[in-house]
């Protein structure tokens, strides 16, 4: 079958939660898109709502990445028709038992957010295929590239790059509204589709877990992106102003962002487990490295999803992840069938192994 268009992806949530209304909540997303798209995701779980700890999955941020929506899907039908059929799963050359499946619903909740910018998706599928961003007019003259907004740096993180890093980082944000990829939006959460996503966070403060599935690049990302991570200097983090106009440049002693040693070994562990699940199906070999590693970024959702709590203290503590996927940002169908199999694999494997990593 081909890509899912975005009333298919809705479609699709609407189906799961009638199909299997023990296991598949409906949520309902308070904010609807600028072009007024309502939007969906769901809640799994044996249990009542609230009553475990959570993995956030969250995807179709970026328009031009097709797939993202589809991995969460199926993935999500995946779950629910094993558990409902008391069977496992099998994704090539990885398999889950029915008891692990079982025990995975039981013990956690899982929220699936497939498709944060419904207007961009469509714009991208329809008008514009390397469309990115999504499709407000606000900003910019309205026209041509001087619409949208670059979802992922309109979090509430380090969202002053200008400010915040040193001139010679090279972060990946643009300030200017006709900007064709990288505008960062007015201000944080200036945009419904990151409230919606903040809302999330809020409605489900058992949330552990957060990852925002991309492409591509065949990584498993984990914090910061900002700056390299260090575990020795407290002071040395996000909103300490003191080191403003230094952050951001690799392999000086100046600045790295501060991660607890327990966060950050619980972040590779899990970011490990993810990538040997996957690699299991048919040999991809993803790597595990920060989001640093990658490029240097503010504003985004996994900065801003693990940052909640040094921000305040009463909420959980979420270990976030981004997922870059395949090679490509629209492979053939044949490949991105593969890439399902492939990217499921590894997040049923990260959700099996997630509890014993309760953040501190």
């Amino acid at each position: 079958m081909p890509y899912l268009n975005t009333t298919e992806v809705d479609s699709a949530l609407v189906n799961l939660s009638r199909a299997y209304p023990a296991l598949c909540e409906l949520i309902d997303l308070p904010e609807p898109s600028i072009e007024g798209a309502g939007c969906h995701a769901v809640r799994l779980g044996a249990g009542p709502a609230g009553s475990r700890d959570c993995v956030m999955l969250i995807g179709g941020v970026h328009a031009r990445e097709w797939g993202s929506c589809e991995i969460l899907v199926y993935f999500a039908a995946d779950l629910l028709r094993a558990y409902h059929t008391h069977s496992g799963l099998a994704y090539g050359g990885k398999s889950y038992s029915a008891a692990q499946v079982k025990t995975l619903l039981g013990d956690l909740e899982i929220v699936v957010f497939p498709l944060v910018n419904p207007d961009g998706r469509k714009y991208s599928q329809t008008v514009e295929p390397m469309w990115r961003k999504n499709r407000n007019p606000a900003y910019g003259n309205g026209e041509g590239d001087c619409v949208g907004v670059d979802i992922n740096r309109n979090y509430d993180f380090l969202f002053d790059a200008a400010t915040a890093f040193a001139p010679t980082a090279g972060v990946r944000v643009s300030t200017d509204p006709c900007d064709p990829q990288l505008y960062h939006g007015p201000g944080p959460f200036s945009e419904p589709e990151t409230r919606n996503v903040r809302w999330l966070l809020d409605a489900y403060p058992r949330t552990r877990w957060f990852i925002d599935v991309h492409s591509f690049s065949e990584d498993m990302l984990y914090v910061w992106g900002d700056d390299q991570d260090q575990s020795t200097d407290p002071s040395m983090n996000f909103l300490n102003h003191t080191f403003d106009g230094v952050r951001g440049d690799a392999g000086d002693a100046q600045y790295r962002e501060f991660i607890p040693k327990i966060d950050f070994d619980h972040e590779i562990e899990l970011a490990r487990d993810f990538r040997d699940g996957l690699q299991a199906v048919r040999g991809r070999k993803y790597t595990a490295k920060s989001a640093f590693d990658l490029y240097p970024t503010c504003g985004t959702s996994d900065d801003y999803a693990f940052g909640r709590h040094f921000v305040d203290p009463a909420k959980e503590k979420v270990l976030a992840y981004t997922i870059e996927w395949g090679t490509e940002f629209q492979p053939p169908w044949n490949e991105m069938e593969n890439i399902i199999k492939d990217v499921s694999a590894g997040l049923v494997q990260f959700c099996v192994n997630a509890p014993s990593t309760v953040a501190a």
